[in-house]
């Protein structure tokens, strides 16, 4: 029988408690990993058999994924599906930070308060016509697959504290946001696009990214921000022509769609 072979492996987890520590530290824990080892399983370990005060958010195998975004060698990531063996450099070692931008709790638990709030400020939620139908809205299949890349958006937060306007205004809304935002102002069904034209084309808006591009690489799921907030600033531009358009739409979301 084959044996997966092990290796000591170095991991460096910043740890910050605000009621003893005066500013973050790193300590180092040692422990055996194979090429099947997950940062996860690993600060799983650390955390039951090294110092169960290690404190860190996951909720795999619960049904929410995103809890577990952490930061690996200065790069946002999910912890539950990247193997300690990719990342580890030279020495064999790897460091877990929080995620940036972000008040730390306790080690790598953040508070992610102005997330949710900037968030909830485009309203993401679905505000449905007056004329819904009784069994199903009809849309054409390039509607749908425009909304394919925000319905797959986790709000892990690694696009959030990636991004380097976060990072000097709080209150700019944040890709994750203007993401959700686009989801909705792309959606025939929705009667809301007035609204959220006007409030993402503010100067905290989508026209505050500065087209880094950080957003992109930090998105565990392949997911392109900076593409839906260029299509917002586009649209809020013609914002009424557009929010006629869509008052037009609606008046046929019950009829069947035509090849």
């Amino acid at each position: 029988m084959a044996t997966t072979k092990t290796h000591k492996a170095t991991i460096r987890v910043q740890r910050y408690n605000p009621d003893v520590d005066q500013k973050p530290h790193f300590q180092d824990f040692q422990l055996d990993v194979g090429p099947d080892t997950t940062i996860l399983d690993a600060l799983e370990e650390i955390k039951g058999e090294q110092d169960g005060t290690v404190t860190f958010r996951r909720s795999c195998r619960h049904a929410i994924c995103g809890s577990c975004a952490m930061n690996i060698n200065g790069t946002n990531m999910l912890v539950c599906n990247q193997r300690v063996e990719e990342v580890m450099d030279g020495n064999n070692q790897i460091s877990v930070k929080p995620l940036p931008y972000l008040p730390i709790i306790k080690d790598m638990v953040v508070d992610r308060t102005s997330f949710w709030e900037q968030y909830m400020r485009v309203k993401p939620w679905l505000i449905p016509p007056d004329n819904i139908p009784e069994k199903e809205f009809r849309m054409s299949q390039e509607e749908v697959k425009a909304l394919n890349d925000a319905e797959q958006c986790i709000m892990c937060g690694a696009c959030y504290s990636a991004c380097s306007v976060i990072g000097m205004n709080k209150t700019y809304i944040g890709p994750h946001a203007l993401l959700k935002a686009s989801l909705r102002v792309l959606d025939p069904r929705d009667s809301g696009t007035n609204e959220r034209l006007l409030e993402i084309s503010g100067n905290d808006g989508a026209y505050r990214c500065h087209t880094v591009f950080n957003c992109i690489d930090a998105c565990p799921k392949g997911l392109n921000p900076t593409a839906a907030i260029e299509t917002l600033r586009k649209l809020a531009i013609k914002r009424s022509s557009y929010v006629k358009a869509r008052k037009e739409r609606q008046k046929t979301l019950n009829d069947p769609i035509k090849n």
